[in-house]
């Protein structure tokens, strides 16, 4: 994909994503478009946007996906009772289509020939995010990094944040044991011996 000219990138404004924004940058020579999705997330939306124009990218997405999604997506999910497991309700999944639809959405608005995403090659994302936009446009290209980089570890991940002059929270020291993913209807709490969702009250 040497030919790539501009990316539109599922950006969250964490440390993969900007860690990405860059890396797009240097590895493939192409404008960056960022799309950060309000799907209820709360604070953290806002201060995407000024780690994004502090990467030097010009056209940055915030869209206010939050009636879309529960109208959409989590309803319909409700309708058909799908609860993984009988127990783990899908918030998190069932964003992914929605944000990936809108991904296409602002490739064809802007001329990008490509999107990204920081989704890792643990999980299911990446299928959730690629097989939602190749349904939609079926001839996009994905630069998925966490199949092409070196960059495995936060360590890593956090040298380049240095090395290049990326503004993230440095955080040393004890790492904490869980990661979450907030939403309109729930929050997923994700780590070495955890993984499980809550339900928003």
């Amino acid at each position: 994909m040497s030919d790539v000219k501009k990316v539109v990138l599922a950006y969250s404004g964490g440390l993969d994503t900007s860690v990405i924004v860059k890396w797009l940058q240097e590895e493939y020579n192409c404008e960056v478009v960022t799309f950060t999705a309000d799907i209820g997330q709360g604070e953290e939306v806002e201060p995407a946007r000024a780690k994004a124009e502090a990467l030097g990218v010009k056209e940055i997405y915030i869209d206010d996906l939050r009636e879309e999604y529960a109208r959409d997506f989590v309803f319909p999910m409700f309708r058909a009772n799908t609860i993984y497991e009988g127990e783990y309700l899908l918030g998190t999944s069932i964003a992914r289509p929605l944000i990936a639809k809108r991904l296409i959405e602002i490739a064809n608005e802007t001329g990008a020939d490509t999107i990204s995403h920081g989704a890792t090659g643990k999980g299911n994302d990446q299928v959730r995010f690629e097989l939602g936009a190749y349904a939609l446009k079926p001839g996009i290209n994905v630069i998925a990094p966490w199949r092409e980089w070196d960059l495995n570890s936060r360590d890593k991940l956090m040298e380049y944040c240095e090395t290049h002059n990326i503004p993230v929270e440095m955080k040393r020291g004890k790492k904490s044991p869980f990661s979450m993913d907030a939403n309109l209807l729930h929050i997923s709490y994700e780590g070495g011996n955890l993984g499980r969702s809550l339900v928003r009250s």
